[in-house]
Parts: structure tokens; sequence; C-alpha cells
């Protein structure tokens, strides 16, 4: 597979599952979290199917499209686990997250992830809904909507 359609194959996933799990915590009260901000899509995605939610998002750095910046209040700058610990310690609960951190070295970022995992737990609503691009630990993991094939994105529920 070219690296063009596999990228069209995830992009597609995450929208697709993104889409999904919004459906599924409909009458679960809670803000959602983008955790990796990026070029900002993700999170413009959210803005969209969220529109009555706050969304927060992490980020290391603000480098995202003009049109995507969040809002100064939402946008948590720093490192992942510090950042998921204030959202906790101000008792913010979030009932969908998009995890997308990544170094892009398969290893490493299964490795974050798993480490990352009590933390991400931390700050989850029950019944919240993790969307993933890397496998996480210690939540229920579930199948997501059809047609996103194994191993492509993983579901949770907290």
């Amino acid at each position: 597979m070219s690296r063009l359609d596999s990228m069209l194959r995830r992009l597609t996933a995450q929208r697709d599952g993104l889409n999904w799990a919004v459906e599924q915590i409909t009458d679960v009260p809670g803000d959602a979290l983008d955790m990796g901000l990026g070029n900002g899509r993700t999170y413009d995605h959210l803005r969209e199917i969220l529109p009555d939610r706050r969304i927060w998002v992490i980020d290391r750095v603000l480098q995202c499209h003009p049109s995507c910046v969040p809002p100064e209040k939402d946008f948590l700058q720093g490192e992942a686990e510090p950042m998921l610990q204030r959202l906790a310690a101000e008792g913010h609960k979030i009932v969908l997250a998009h995890y997308d951190f990544g170094f892009g070295v398969k290893e490493k970022d299964v490795a974050e992830a798993a480490a990352m995992s009590p933390v991400i737990a931390s700050v989850m609503a029950p019944g919240g809904i993790i969307v993933s691009g890397q496998p996480l630990v210690g939540f229920e993991e579930l199948d997501g909507p059809q047609g996103i094939p194994e191993g492509r994105y993983m579901f949770y529920r907290a």
C-alpha cells in the first residue's frame, strides 16, 4: 500500500471513529480533549461535531493552521502529563478524548501511550470514549465503527 493510500485510510478511520464516538457519548456530561493539536485538523472536526462541548487541547507547541487555533483558555501548552494532571486537579472530566501523540517510531509511540494511560484515565468521565492511534492500557477496548481495519485506530471506554 502506498504511503498516500495509508494516510487516506488513517484519516478516514480517524474521522469515522470520532463521529462514532460522538454518538456513544450523547447523554454523558463532560468535555472533550484533543491530545496532540498538530495542524489542527482533528480539533477543527471536533469543533464541528461537538459544538456545545468545551474542547481542551494539549500540545507542546502551538503551530496549527491559523483557522484552527483554540481559545487561549482551552489550550494547554507543554508536556502532556502535567497538563493532564492539571485538568484532573481542577476537576474537569473528559467524555471524549482523542490521543494522537507520537514520535513516528512505533516502539517508542506504543511505550509512551502505555505510560500515559494512567494519567489519561485520571481525567476521563465514567463511560467516556477514547479514540486513539496507539494502543492504550487499562481501558475497556471497544470494537468501534464498522469498516475500520483492526489496529488502524483503537477505541476504549473509561
